[in-house]
């Protein structure tokens, strides 16, 4: 091979190993939709984002109709809000709610609204007031460590269980219930 056919591989080579290079970095940053279709941005308040992250989806009955555009914290209601970039094309009812998801058990987690009933639909710099927070794994497992702490401090111990009576003796407590003796197959009580 001449010197200029080993130059042209290796160029071709370095060339695809950028392009590789570029779209791994593209989807390690959650940006491989670029999207030029014009959007409107609404706001959610929530207690809690979790791992929400800028650049999250925003879906709807799995379709991604949307991108999480800002993650800011509100000093008057000491809650987070979250800037979503919802795509023109995908219009909601003003009475939708928005919920933190993750994707699987451990995976990223993203926006999934639900629709509501409402004719009058969501606009621009409108906020979704019904908003669920993210489910955080570690205060689930503290909930259910101090409930059950909790349940085995409060037991009270367990009275053990009554010697059976020996043959040929009657049991006080069975004789003195309203027809004990009856209904052990034994004689009335006498007057």
């Amino acid at each position: 091979m001449t010197r200029e056919k080993t130059d042209f591989w290796v160029g071709l080579f370095v060339l695809v190993g950028a392009i590789a290079l570029v779209f791994l970095a593209l989807q390690a940053g959650n940006m491989n939709s670029f999207s030029l279709a014009p959007t409107y941005q609404v706001q959610a308040h929530f207690d809690n984002l979790g791992g929400l992250k800028v650049r999250a989806p925003v879906k709807s009955s799995g379709v991604v109709v949307g991108r999480v555009a800002g993650i800011s914290f509100d000093n008057e209601r000491y809650q987070a809000v979250a800037t979503l970039d919802l795509e023109q094309r995908y219009e909601f009812p003003s009475d939708s709610s928005a919920s933190i998801l993750t994707s699987g058990l451990l995976g990223e987690q993203y926006i999934g609204i639900t629709p509501g009933g409402d004719d009058k639909m969501l606009e621009q710099d409108s906020e979704i007031q019904y908003t669920q927070s993210a489910v955080v794994l570690e205060e689930l497992i503290s909930k259910f460590l101090y409930s059950s702490a909790d349940k085995e401090g409060t037991s009270a111990p367990q009275a053990a269980p009554a010697a059976p009576a020996a043959p040929g003796q009657h049991d006080g407590a069975a004789a003195n219930a309203p027809g004990g003796a009856e209904s052990a197959g034994g004689v009335p009580p006498r007057p």
